[in-house]
């Protein structure tokens, strides 16, 4: 069924949801994974408003800022990078032919480019279920893949929060 699946990680509360998905799947029709983490320098947790102060009234305070914004973005580089080779480490031990990338940029363009590069049979990102205002102004990946990929788009809804009751706890009442 499927060959080659891309797997579009971010490190949020949904991505080692996504990941068991990715692998299970992969597992299911004996495919090989492509784990993909984009650093966006433009995203909430990369973002530093220090660093896009002009350099004006203390020009050895901005070098210094400069530095520790480029020690600080090292540091997260190194930290996403062991995180995907663990994920990597792990679907190769359940025996799924598994690489991983990490690049900069903008998310959805570089998904939909390397799923057409490889070529991927599938691509399997998440969705955070932003919609109205903030996805106008934040975006959404999810929605960009889904209408410029070449190939299946598979997006995950991530996790069902744990305090919503279950039909056991349930009970129904009439009058």
């Amino acid at each position: 069924m499927f060959h080659q699946i891309l797997v579009a990680l971010d490190n949020s509360e949904t991505s080692q949801y996504i990941f068991e998905q990715a692998l299970f799947l992969a597992k299911t029709s004996n495919a090989a994974l492509m784990l993909l983490h984009v650093l966006s320098p433009l995203e909430d947790p990369y973002l530093n408003p220090i660093f896009l102060q002009p350099e004006t009234i203390y020009p050895t305070l901005y070098t210094e800022n400069i530095n520790q914004y480029m020690q600080a973005w090292d540091k997260l580089k190194q930290e996403r990078l062991d995180w995907m080779r663990s994920l990597t480490q792990t679907a190769v031990n359940a025996g799924v032919k598994t690489e991983l990338t990490q690049t900069v940029g903008d998310p959805g363009r570089i998904i939909c480019e390397l799923a057409l590069s490889l070529p991927a049979d599938l691509i399997i990102v998440g969705r955070r279920g932003r919609t109205g205002i903030s996805e106008v102004f934040l975006g959404s990946v999810s929605n960009y893949v889904l209408h410029h990929a070449h190939c299946s788009v598979l997006t995950v809804q991530g996790l069902i929060p744990a305090n919503i009751p279950n039909s056991e706890d349930t009970q129904v009442t009439s009058t």
